[in-house]
């Protein structure tokens, strides 16, 4: 093998070595901290909320719902993320999750 050959089997392994270790390099990200909390609540759905909602988005989110959604409203945005977003959420927890969420976002909230 010529002095030619061998630098461009050197090059080409060097250059595959460093694609090879950057494709398999660690990436981290820092979010920001959540400055908004879900509003607490004596209902079983709250908890609910907080294991489930909150894992995945932040509770602003909730937050700039419109006050005036009604219950169908709720059950279509947590069907959404179960069934489009693929939230873990168990279907036996589903109507908690919506009950809280109407009654402390929605048009159930207490005058």
């Amino acid at each position: 093998m010529n002095i030619k050959a061998f630098k461009t089997i050197v090059l080409a392994a060097t250059a595959f070595g460093t694609t090879a270790y950057a494709v398999g390099a660690t990436k981290t990200i820092e979010l920001p901290a959540d400055g908004v909390q879900l509003k607490a609540s004596p209902l079983p759905g709250y908890a609910k909320a907080q294991a489930n909602c909150v894992a995945c988005h932040s509770a602003e989110y909730m937050k700039y719902q419109p006050p005036t959604a009604a219950r169908p409203y709720w059950e279509a945005m947590v069907k959404r993320m179960k069934v489009v977003f693929k939230a873990p959420i168990a279907d036996d927890d589903m109507p908690a999750i919506v009950d809280y969420l109407v009654k402390t976002y929605g048009n159930e909230q207490p005058k």
